[in-house]
């Protein structure tokens, strides 16, 4: 005899009970009903699972019983057969994945390994600007070439360097959404061999950006023009030059990476655009500048913003507002550029030294296993020179300081003037 809901109602001993056609209830340790289907397919036994009983009711059950029996019958195995409808759903639903979400999810999966603000703001303004007004609801597994080339194409030759950045995070996105399941096949996005035979390489059509800088011989007249500038912006920009530092780096330094006995600025590696910690030796100029700025109860930014409390200044705009006052020619970056031309013209310290003062990257992964110094030392006389020449002081060790007509210490060239060049 077959089940009934009253002996359903009343069976509490764990075990299998029979409805007939192989369908059973189960009744669990813990009183849990639930319906299993046992059947025999190509000489292999198999029970297959069909719900709770609080989700299906005797007949149901039995329904469901006979739906897998016919497809027994038909030699197709019904577990089987579930597993493809769950994958055929699953598929389904990843194509509901929209490059905007693909987009959001993979920029908060990487956000933390970006060092830089400004990429991460970057990457946002332009998916935002030039590619999810045109795909932004396109789901990842139908966009096509056709599709990012019209993202892309329409500003190539005006813009190719930022578009060839557009059409990298485009290709970034697009490739974990594959990884994650969301689409397949090759990504629409990518250059080599693809979009490259559609469009001209960026560096063929674009002219190079440089960051305009000031010649270094003009450049103790500037400082003592910035040293009249009021406001916390202008001692971050006379700290950025005397360091040769990033503006970044300069922005959002705190008190707790400066030494000021040991003159030393120990930048961690979370913000420099190498990813490894630098060690800036500090001139005395440096530490007089240090030592000038007020202390903010609550901040530990160095160079705290004057409106937005336990804020650093804008990393770009509070010094720029300063230079443009001075001088509306030249760019606050430029300014590690006249750092790079004045020591490798007028000094005789080594490129290697004056690279590493500059947080670059020197030599290739062999050399680097081998250098591993930072020659910490000889960059500390190189900064205390460029100190010097910074305010047209006199050389280290110097006992008759020679003076130039115009009555700095260094020529009208920029280059430091030695005792016997009179």
């Amino acid at each position: 005899m077959g089940l009934t809901v009253k002996k359903i109602a009343k069976l509490s001993k764990p075990g299998r009970y029979g409805d007939g056609h192989n369908l059973f209830l189960q009744v669990g340790p813990t009183g849990t009903k639930s319906w299993l289907l046992r059947y025999r397919l190509k000489g292999r036994e198999r029970w297959m699972g069909l719900g709770a009983l609080a989700d299906f009711n005797l007949n149901e059950a039995r329904d469901r019983a006979r739906k897998a029996r016919q497809l027994i019958a038909d030699k197709i195995d019904p577990l089987d057969a579930r597993a493809a409808e769950r994958a055929a759903a699953e598929l389904q639903a990843a194509r509901a994945m929209t490059f905007a979400d693909a987009a959001k999810a993979y920029f908060e999966t990487h956000e933390a390994s970006w060092t830089s603000r400004k990429y991460r703001q970057q990457f946002l303004n332009t998916l935002r600007d030039y590619v999810l007004p045109k795909i932004g609801r396109l789901a990842v597994a139908d966009i096509d070439t056709g599709q990012v080339l019209r993202c892309v194409e329409p500003h190539w030759k005006d813009k190719a360097v930022t578009m060839s950045r557009v059409l990298r995070r485009i290709a970034a996105v697009l490739d974990w959404a594959t990884v994650r399941g969301y689409r397949s096949g090759d990504n629409p996005a990518r250059w080599q061999g693809h979009i490259s035979e559609a469009l001209p390489a960026p560096q063929k059509i674009a002219k190079p950006e440089h960051h305009p800088a000031l010649p270094y011989a003009e450049l103790p007249q500037f400082m003592a023009a910035l040293a009249a500038a009021p406001g916390i912006a202008a001692r971050a920009l006379v700290f950025l030059i005397l360091t040769a530092a990033r503006t970044g780096e300069v922005a959002n330094a705190v008190w707790s990476e400066i030494d000021l006995d040991a003159k030393i600025w120990i930048i961690p590696a979370a913000r420099m655009k190498a990813d490894r910690e630098h060690r800036v030796p500090l001139s005395d100029r440096a530490i007089e500048v240090l030592r000038g700025l007020p202390r903010e109860d609550g901040s530990d930014f160095v160079f705290p913003s004057p409106v937005k409390p336990g804020a650093p200044i804008s990393a770009s705009l509070a010094m720029l507002r300063v230079l443009r006052r001075i001088r509306s020619d030249v760019s606050v970056h430029g300014f590690r550029s006249t750092f790079s031309t004045w020591a490798h013209e007028t000094t005789a310290y080594a490129n290697h030294a004056i690279e590493l003062s500059l947080a670059h990257t020197v030599g290739n992964a062999v050399e680097r296993a081998y250098q591993r110094s930072d020659l910490f030392n000889k960059r500390r006389k190189l900064m205390d020179d460029w100190a010097r020449y910074c305010t047209n002081e006199p050389a280290a060790g110097d006992v008759v300081p020679i003076r130039s007509a115009s009555g700095g210490r260094w020529d009208d060239a920029g280059r430091r003037k030695r005792p016997n060049s009179v």
